[in-house]
């Protein structure tokens, strides 16, 4: 898979993409490209969908906080939200605004500005394929922070967005349940390119206890 030779080739993908429930756009988002104006670049290989009200598992399950309240806002958004008290994982809100949809970015396969993304993630150049294999992973070789929770993906207004350079989804994506989830974990929501390197090596389902330390 070719790197693309500069950000300002790729422009951002329109607001109707996303206008949709995130079980639609989730599948269409593979082998789009995640998008950062320093350079940055990767091919999204794996992405869940989570649909609000109707989903258990949705942080927006529950209606609007401050901490999803973008989830709410108009599709075309990224939701950035900080998890098991050490990652940044990122969302594209979908739908339109009050649906609390969105889709996690899962995966992706880093495709330009890898000096940028080994940087942010402190690793050797032999770990490539782990840069951003997994959301948290992704999160920091892309540097999701909070300040970029609710940049604006159409615009974009932040230096994020995502593009497409012409690769097609896959013809028959794989498909299966989402990871790390303890409800609605029957829902057939995640959806990766078959066979890639960069997809996330992590059980569906419920996730497992979190280790306590000793008193």
């Amino acid at each position: 898979m070719s790197a693309p030779a500069t950000t300002a080739a790729w422009p951002a993908l329109p607001r109707d993409f996303y206008l949709r429930h995130p079980v639609e756009v989730a599948p269409d988002l593979l082998n789009k490209l995640l998008v950062r104006a320093d350079g940055r670049i990767g091919r999204i290989v794996e992405v869940e969908a989570y649909a609000g009200r109707e989903d258990p598992a949705a942080h927006s399950h529950r209606g609007r906080t401050a901490r999803n309240a973008t989830m709410f806002g108009p599709g075309g958004h990224l939701y950035v939200y900080f998890t098991y008290g050490m990652h940044w994982c990122g969302n594209a809100v979908c739908g339109p605004e009050g649906e609390g949809w969105g889709v996690l970015l899962r995966a992706m396969e880093p495709v330009d500005g890898l000096d940028t993304m080994r940087q942010a993630r402190g690793l050797p150049a032999k770990k490539d394929r782990d840069l951003a294999s997994g959301p948290g992973r992704l999160g920091q070789a892309m540097d999701l922070t909070r300040e970029l929770d609710g940049a604006d993906l159409v615009r974009p207004d932040r230096g994020i967005w995502i593009a497409s350079d012409g690769m097609p989804p896959p013809d028959a994506p794989a498909v299966g349940p989402r990871v790390g989830i303890r409800h609605a974990v029957e829902l057939p929501w995640r959806w990766h390119v078959p066979g890639h390197a960069h997809v996330s090596r992590t059980r569906a389902g419920v996730p497992p206890p979190r280790k306590t330390k000793n008193p």
